[in-house]
């Protein structure tokens, strides 16, 4: 032990569990310190109970009133400063589970015995994710990330202050830099949506604003400060445009456009994620949208980028939507698609559901652009991370486009049939995909992979303001938890009792970059700052990317490769989250 700063206190309950110890004059114990004492136990020897300081008092000993304050300060009344900390125990080794002895030494621990006393010595796979308050490296135990023993994280805040997913690109970083998966890091990959502004579209630029101390926070850490070396970016066409011409401004080169075709739309049966809204599911129509996509899936046949139905072409999302209508107004056509037991208003509300869609979707479902380029996300042949930008869809879309892709890549982990290589899912505004109440093919999808994506290699980032409004199977199957700054009325709700109430009020003053880090080795959430980002989180802050990642380069013997989009203002979109 070292840097002795107290004693056990007498006059307040010792268990094994907690205890409190008195400051000696002149030394100081802030929350998130590490301490240590000892204690004999006859036939065990010595025992060590080592925990970490949840909170902090000082008081007047020797004061009988209130107002003695100020006879003290005045030097008429005898009395002293004593000032104590309540010790959450994190580890007893071994394991006898006695109160410390009043009277005890208590001191601040480090190296080692820092280690030892939050359980960093029996990570057999550590991954840096910031320092704690002594400026020291903590670490999460990468078995509950990579599926070892438990996987998926939940991260909660405010949004534009608890940097949400600014610890979410950070963790990734920590993961493919550190090397803690070994050699399965080579071809792990990570899918990251993107929805708000065009933030996370330059993360294989290195960030202007990086100073020597940030590269020093990093090198503490074990990681180099830089860029993520591979990098993909998908964007969806602009509006009205026959070339499907990535949607995006700040970002010039490097950029795939993503869409699906008319035929795969039909052969896919993707019919009920247009109808994604978990309210839907609650609504009638929901029998007429899988009868008529269980159609399509039969009747449709392809023709180009389009099909053919009944002898008709239709070349886009559009003439689909058009002729779905006009069979179901039939009533000789009407039976072949829904059956004879759906009534006429159950028809009607599918069908104004569906003409809705139309303004919404006819950019993502085409049957003009089939065979002009690659337009599939595809993960597996993509680089090591990919970035899906939805900042410039439509709610509806944005809906569409995360159910569906979510869907492809956990059945094709299926089929694949190994767990290895991993695929990290980063997916902010998860209260919106998986709300609590209600039922929709997107929430189904993030269910599967909450309860199997462990199996199968699948690990789910999620991010959300509220994490009560997000079903509670996700959150539970979540080994590792995550909160930043939060609303009031939020943390005081169930699910952040894991969380002390020391933690729950400080949760309510946390500063960007501070995170609340709770995994299953230590029974007390840590106290974490991450460093800046070495990447760019917007196009002001972007640098040179490395030649390497420029796809436009590699790829310019095909000019429908990789499309730039138009020139920006060099403005930027305003990161949403600002990071520090």
């Amino acid at each position: 032990m070292s840097e002795p700063v107290g004693r056990v206190m007498g006059t307040a309950d010792a268990t094994p569990l907690q205890f409190w110890t008195a400051v000696a004059p002149g030394s100081y114990l802030q929350l998130d310190d590490v301490v240590v004492t000892k204690r004999d136990v006859p036939d065990h020897g010595p025992v060590t109970i080592a925990g970490v300081v949840t909170q902090v008092r000082a008081r007047h000993e020797g004061a009988q009133f209130d107002s003695d304050v100020f006879a003290i300060a005045d030097g008429t009344l005898p009395a002293q400063v004593q000032e104590a900390a309540e010790v959450t125990t994190t580890r007893v080794d071994p394991e006898v589970y006695v109160p410390p002895v009043p009277g005890a030494e208590v001191s601040r621990a480090s190296g080692d015995l820092r280690d030892a006393a939050l359980h960093f010595d029996r990570m057999e796979k550590r991954l840096p994710i910031g320092t704690g308050r002594d400026g020291s490296p903590v670490f999460l135990n990468a078995d509950f990330l990579d599926g070892s023993r438990g996987a998926h994280v939940s991260i909660s805040g405010i949004s534009g202050v608890a940097t949400k997913t600014s610890f979410a690109t950070f963790l990734l970083y920590s993961v493919f830099r550190s090397g803690v998966l070994g050699a399965d890091g080579v071809n792990t990959k990570a899918l990251i949506f993107n929805v708000k502004g065009e933030d996370l579209l330059f993360l294989d630029h290195p960030n202007a604003r990086l100073d020597e101390a940030t590269t020093a926070a990093y090198a503490r850490l074990g990681l180099p400060a830089g860029p993520f070396p591979d990098v993909r970016v998908y964007a969806p066409p602009r509006p009205g445009d026959a070339n499907g011409t990535p949607d995006v401004s700040s970002r010039l080169s490097g950029v795939d456009v993503f869409y699906w075709t008319l035929a795969e739309f039909c052969a896919d049966r993707l019919l009920p994620y247009v109808f994604a809204d978990a309210d839907d599911e609650r609504q009638q129509y929901t029998m007429v949208v899988h009868s008529v996509a269980a159609q399509l899936a039969r009747a449709a046949l392809p023709a180009g980028g389009g099909v053919s139905l009944g002898g008709v072409r239709l070349n886009g999302y559009s003439d689909l939507v058009d002729y779905l209508v006009e069979q179901l107004g039939d009533e000789e056509t009407r039976g072949a698609w829904t059956g004879s037991a759906v009534g006429q208003g159950t028809i009607n509300a599918f069908a104004r559901r569906l003409i809705a869609s139309k303004r919404d979707l006819s950019r993502l479902i085409r049957g003009d652009l089939a065979t002009r380029r690659p337009h599939e996300i595809n993960t597996a042949a993509s680089a090591q991370v990919s970035v899906v930008d939805l900042h410039n869809l439509p709610d509806r879309a944005q809906r569409f486009v995360v159910g569906v892709t979510l869907k492809t890549e956990f059945e094709r982990k299926e089929k694949a049939g190994s767990a290895r290589p991993l695929l990290f899912v980063v997916l902010d505004e998860l209260n919106k995909y998986a709300p609590r109440e209600g039922s929709s093919p997107i929430k189904e999808v993030l269910l599967d992979i909450a309860e199997r994506g462990r199996s199968l290699g699948v690990v789910l980032v999620g991010a959300q303001q509220t994490a009560s409004e997000v079903e509670r199977r996700v959150v539970t199957n979540s080994a590792v938890r995550v909160v930043g700054r939060l609303d009031p009325a939020e943390a005081a709700r169930p699910e952040y009792g894991f969380l002390p109430q020391a933690h729950r009020q400080r949760a309510l003053l946390a500063r960007p970059g501070t995170m609340f880090v709770n995994q299953p080795d230590i029974p007390v959430p840590l106290c974490v700052e991450f460093p800046f980002p070495a990447w760019a989180t917007r196009v002001a802050e972007a640098g040179a990317a490395p030649s390497h990642t420029l796809r436009s380069i590699v790829q310019s013997a095909d000019p429908f490769a990789v499309v730039g989009g138009r020139p920006g203002n060099g403005a930027g979109t305003p990161d949403d989250e600002i990071p520090f």
